[in-house]
């Protein structure tokens, strides 16, 4: 399974960013997808996730109402729309992969970061002041 995220770069507090993660190697199980973030210095944090077919997503509070996720399955890419960003935001990127193996998913278990077990190579932001 690789996953492998791109879109990063340096943009002024207030931009936008596109983050694009693509994955290869998934079986044909679903999988639900979120995005990772760690700046230097901190602990790794979970910016969101989006369930397989999309009806459930997950946003931690520091992102809400800013930052928004999608996934085309036809692509195996998942993206992650950032605006109005702030310095705070500066980390690495990466995305995980969690498979499926139920109908129905909370949004407690959604958004358990261990249930990621792939991860990719991350891209990084960086939001100048």
């Amino acid at each position: 399974v690789q996953l492998q995220a791109s879109g990063g770069g340096l943009v002024q507090t207030g931009g936008s960013l596109r983050l694009s993660c693509v994955a290869s190697g998934l079986t044909a199980l679903s999988h639900d997808m979120a995005w990772f973030r760690q700046a230097p210095g901190k602990e790794q944090e979970l910016v969101g996730a989006c369930s397989w077919s999309g009806d459930n997503m997950y946003y931690a509070d520091s992102v809400k109402g800013r930052f928004t996720i999608s996934r085309d399955k036809a692509k195996a890419t998942v993206y992650l729309q950032m605006n109005s960003l702030k310095p705070e935001d500066t980390a690495e990127y990466y995305c995980g992969a969690a498979p499926r193996r139920t109908v129905y998913i909370t949004i407690s278990e959604l958004s358990r970061p261990s249930r990621y077990i792939y991860r990719g190579q991350g891209t990084l932001v960086t939001v100048s002041s």
